[in-house]
């Protein structure tokens, strides 16, 4: 075995290296455990709180690089955290907007990580929520083969020791409706935006102002992607049933 792993962890690596060469007909979905770097604020804030779990709720792109996140923090006492958090150099500003029991909604601006550049290009879509706590992130990877390995490339060069917690194959049609490449775009991009966050991150008007394209237009078409999803569902759960 490899870095100390369980017998179960070194069967998924092992399934996980004897996979199939890259097939646009199925999809990766991985759990890793990663260890966060030093240069991104939440890796040595939660280390330094390990009793502190974190939850990147949403994103949204607010300038060149730059975007803002809702994040639940809770375990401790609620709110206080906001001074420690913007010292770090990748934050631009932080606001508590609420505690509730033990837990605080902070909202964050930062310089965005390395990360966010690949999904861009590999135009994937952020799984929210992230889970973060004692310097570790939790993350869910959703992908065709191909982009699949430049993830795990990304994420092995960050953490050498990372984790698979799960992984699964499955038909890409199982997963993802027939979307045209216009709606598979405006899918990605309205998620990118926190559009489907909880709360929303994004408005339908700003979004509609961001992409250019107006507000009715953006309704018709994320309804149209909307009800795809659902009959997709629907039939994936009547298939399975």
């Amino acid at each position: 075995m490899e870095r100390g792993e369980s017998p179960e962890e070194e069967e998924r690596w092992r399934a996980l290296r004897s996979a199939e060469a890259p097939n646009p007909a199925r999809l990766f979905i991985a759990t890793l455990r990663i260890r966060i770097p030093s240069s991104i604020w939440t890796g040595p804030f939660s280390t330094s709180h390990p009793a502190l779990r974190l939850e990147a709720l949403n994103r949204t792109e607010v300038g060149p690089n730059i975007s803002v996140s809702d994040y639940w923090i809770s375990g401790g006492p609620p709110g206080g955290h906001a001074r420690e958090i913007e010292q770090f150099r990748d934050v631009l500003r932080v606001e508590s907007l609420a505690e509730v029991g033990d837990g605080c909604l902070y909202r964050i601006t930062y310089r965005n990580p390395p990360i966010l550049s690949l999904y861009r290009r590999l135009h994937l879509p952020v799984q929210f929520p992230l889970r973060i706590q004692g310097g570790f992130l939790t993350w869910e990877v959703v992908a065709r083969r191909a982009e699949f390995d430049e993830v795990m490339r990304h994420a092995r060069g960050a953490d050498a020791r990372l984790s698979v917690l799960s992984i699964r194959r499955r038909p890409l049609r199982s997963h993802l409706p027939l979307l045209t490449e216009t709606q598979h775009k405006l899918l990605s991009n309205a998620m990118e935006a926190g559009y489907f966050a909880v709360p929303r991150g994004i408005t339908l008007t700003d979004l509609a102002r961001r992409l250019g394209r107006s507000k009715s237009s953006i309704s018709e078409s994320i309804a149209i992607i909307e009800k795809k999803l659902l009959e997709t569902a629907m039939r994936s759960a009547s298939a399975e049933a």
